[in-house]
């Protein structure tokens, strides 16, 4: 290849990837895309958590629009701090704990108890099971009342657990979350984190029954 050749493809601009190839990536690879210069890969990010991310601070913290700044805060925080992030770990557990962290820190300067919203509960807790439901595909029209009720009951009764009990439950039953994830989130070793949640299912189950009656 001549000089010149060499000279025009070095000018040449860069192909950046489309969202909807980034899309296909795993988070690590996104991650690698991101630092070697690819923008939208941090898009693709975006694109990725800011459902599940919102979800989770808003059952902990109860307040959509203070979780939607808490969320916006989370992605700064990860955009400054990406070069930093191991990448032999897992990405969505470096994110689901710098999420946690704003939101516990929200409650900490708070007065009043927030609220975690569910619409619907299972029975039973096996390890094996998926995360609470939020919406009943196969609910009848003439279910909607017992379904409103359900959902008003399980709020009042998740709004009573202590917030650390709270927040393992948020992040098992409703994220499905391992227990090793929870632990490196919330900071604990696993026997606290299956403590903490055998304690808030007993608590959670005993305050809605009643109400569920």
């Amino acid at each position: 290849m001549g000089r010149a050749a060499i000279d025009l493809e070095a000018r040449a601009p860069k192909r950046f990837r489309s969202l909807v190839d980034l899309a296909t990536l795993d988070d690590t690879a996104l991650v690698s895309e991101f630092l070697a210069g690819e923008p939208r890969a941090f898009d693709a990010i975006v694109d990725r958590y800011q459902v599940r991310l919102l979800n989770f601070v808003y059952r902990i913290v109860g307040d959509r629009e203070r979780a939607e700044d808490l969320v916006q805060e989370a992605f700064i925080r990860v955009h400054r701090h990406l070069g930093r992030f191991d990448r032999s770990k897992k990405f969505s557990t470096w994110v689901y704990t710098i999420a946690s962290n704003l939101a516990k820190n929200e409650l900490r300067n708070r007065s009043r108890n927030p609220l975690v919203l569910f619409s619907s509960i299972t029975q039973g807790w096996d390890d094996e099971e998926r995360p609470l439901e939020f919406e009943d595909p196969q609910a009848r029209p003439d279910d909607e009342f017992r379904r409103k009720h359900v959902k008003e009951a399980v709020e009042q009764s998740v709004a009573k657990l202590p917030a650390h009990h709270r927040e393992v439950f948020v992040l098992r039953e409703l994220e499905g979350r391992s227990y090793e994830e929870i632990a490196e989130i919330t900071h604990c070793n696993l026997g606290t984190v299956k403590s903490r949640l055998n304690r808030a299912r007993s608590s959670f189950a005993e305050i809605v029954e009643p109400a569920l009656r």
